[in-house]
């Protein structure tokens, strides 16, 4: 809600030396059926979950933030003991950005146990420590054999909306939600119904809770992702110390797993923009004094890529013909042409793969991501994760701009706001997909392009 404000867990130590009392790991491992309780909350939000015993603490973070419906956008703990004075595990933040000399035992070290064992044992699990979210996670039973995956049996009510106040905003909005939006029970942060509608998730009602739902989170969150290395490995990485899973998400999922391998007939199909370039540039061609292409040479390119069938325009100037310009400036980032004293050649490798698609969309391959720029490179990952994930690409631009605001990137004139999506490799991506014949409104999940974006993240 809009007057919720955070605390940080740094500033405000809690007053205790004890460390947290650790059994060593059981020599077999055993599985537990757990209540997960949201304290406060009435009627009761909780769920019913099995877990398997090994699971640490920042897999338990992960179970808790999907099957409750949590964004993961805020700081968390976990404690021994109800008490807030009670001994707590500190997380990778608290070392990363707090005081010299913090210390503590990691959570990232400890596995579930360790800290319950039998029927009635329990941990507590706190959420933005500024809506002061406080969980209860007890042990309804020990299971001899542990599940093979994480499960949900159960629960009731929905998750309470991120920064909504804590229970106390909660109240106020489930009771406004429940009265059918009844104007005399508008919390008093809204400026009226549309404003809390707007700020509202999409159809939330507190009395909503779907178990298969909840099933299917938790099946994602704890879905491992594909091996990446190299810098997309340490992006996930610097995502990961800050409490931020997206990335590892998008990675985890199905079609991340996917082929990398492409047929003849679709790297023809996906390189064939830049192949009409190539084979219309041909030993080099003079540009205008301008530095653009020469008018007949846009127009004849325009027909050929089908730009021409729904361009608005003539479609003969390079200047005002914007998705011309972007196969040739994306050509040039690709190092298949280059401009030397004011002529388009293509380079070595554009003579030698333009008549072989396999070659040319391999030397593709070979450039991504482009960009010199931290930011650039930075979108150019989530770009490829995002496309290798089989994700449709009409949501790709919404997807890559908030996965570099995770990473810190802003615009600057709002530091809240995600940086534009706009990159050079989403648009390579976006050229594959067909930008050209499609009047850039390309849609669907194109399986060569997913393979090709995958090719990518597997060969660095």
């Amino acid at each position: 809600m809009p007057c919720s404000a955070g605390r940080s867990p740094i500033l405000e130590k809690l007053n205790t030396s004890a460390e947290p009392a650790l059994r060593p790991p059981p020599p077999e491992v055993s599985g537990f059926r757990v209540r997960l309780d949201l304290h406060g909350a009435k009627p009761p939000v909780w769920r019913r979950l099995e877990l398997p015993g090994n699971l640490t603490l920042p897999r338990v973070h992960d179970v808790i933030q999907a099957a409750m419906g949590w964004t993961d956008s805020h700081l968390h703990r976990f404690r021994t003991g109800r008490d807030h004075r009670s001994a707590y595990f500190v997380t990778t933040f608290d070392l990363d950005e707090g005081e010299d000399g913090e210390e503590g035992v990691l959570e990232d070290d400890v596995r579930l146990d360790q800290l319950v064992s039998a029927e009635g044992d329990a941990i507590w699990y706190e959420y933005d420590f500024g809506d002061g979210w406080d969980h209860e996670l007890k042990v309804e039973a020990v299971l001899v054999e542990p599940p093979a995956m994480v499960r949900c049996l159960g629960g009731r009510m929905a998750c309470p909306p991120e920064d909504c106040g804590g229970i106390g905003g909660y109240d106020e909005l489930a009771a406004w939600v429940r009265s059918g939006h009844d104007g005399a029970l508008l919390p008093e942060v809204f400026d009226d119904t549309g404003h809390a509608r707007d700020w509202l998730p999409l159809e939330w009602h507190p009395d909503h809770f779907d178990v298969d739902e909840a099933d299917a989170a938790l099946s994602v969150a704890l879905a491992e992702p594909v091996e990446v290395t190299g810098e997309l490995a340490e992006l996930v990485d610097q995502l990961e110390r800050r409490g931020i899973r997206s990335l590892r998400e998008v990675l985890g999922r199905p079609s991340s797993y996917g082929p990398t391998e492409v047929t003849d007939d679709e790297a023809a199909r996906l390189t064939e923009a830049y192949r009409v370039l190539l084979d219309m540039v041909g030993d080099g061609v003079a540009l205008t004094s301008a530095g653009y292409l020469p008018p007949k040479l846009v127009e004849q390119f325009a027909e050929r890529t089908g730009i021409t069938g729904w361009w608005i325009g003539k479609a003969n100037r390079e200047d005002l013909t914007p998705p011309v310009a972007a196969v040739r400036e994306t050509a040039r980032a690709l190092g298949m042409v280059s401009v030397r004293k004011g002529r388009l050649t293509p380079t070595a490798a554009g003579v030698r793969t333009r008549q072989d698609p396999h070659a040319l969309l391999q030397h593709i391959v070979g450039r991504l991501p482009l960009g010199t720029k931290d930011f650039d490179r930075h979108a150019g990952w989530m770009a490829l994760a995002v496309a290798g994930s089989g994700e449709p690409a009409e949501h790709w631009r919404e997807e890559v701009g908030e996965l570099p605001l995770a990473l810190g990137w802003r615009t600057n004139r709002d530091r809240h706001s995600p940086p534009p999506a706009q990159s050079p490799t989403l648009v390579v991506l976006e050229e594959l997909a067909g930008a050209a014949r499609t009047g850039w409104r390309v849609t669907g999940t194109d399986l060569a392009v997913a393979a090709t974006a995958r090719s990518v993240i597997r060969q660095r």
